[in-house]
């Protein structure tokens, strides 16, 4: 069974930085495309990046220019790079892997304080 795992999480002041991992129990390349997610209490789930199998990256607006995801292959992970925090980036940050399905990780928190 494929399992994700995040870590990473935190509380942080606004201006801070975090590296999320996500580490996948299968082979990294067996997934089309691999993203984080975020969901704040109340709203829905939102994708913040996205890194394809050909290292193709897309971002949310509300990220571009401080948030970074990056794969590590060899260790079969991937890494989302948060700089600039703002208190409005606080939610529980989500793994998601795409190969015939979704696959999820159990969730990350993260806390920005102002």
């Amino acid at each position: 069974q494929v399992q994700l795992v995040e870590s990473g999480g935190g509380l942080v002041q606004a201006g801070g930085s975090l590296r999320l991992s996500c580490a996948t129990s299968a082979s990294i390349f067996m997934f089309y495309n691999m993203a984080w997610y975020r969901q704040a209490p109340g709203n829905q789930r939102e994708l913040v990046a996205r890194i394809t199998r050909n290292d193709i990256t897309t971002y949310a607006d509300s990220v571009k220019g401080r948030f970074t995801i990056s794969r590590d292959n060899a260790k079969n992970t991937v890494y989302l790079q948060m700089n600039s925090l703002k208190p409005e980036d606080t939610a529980v940050y989500y793994c998601n892997g795409v190969y015939s399905r979704n696959y999820w990780g159990q969730g990350t928190q993260v806390t920005v304080s102002s």
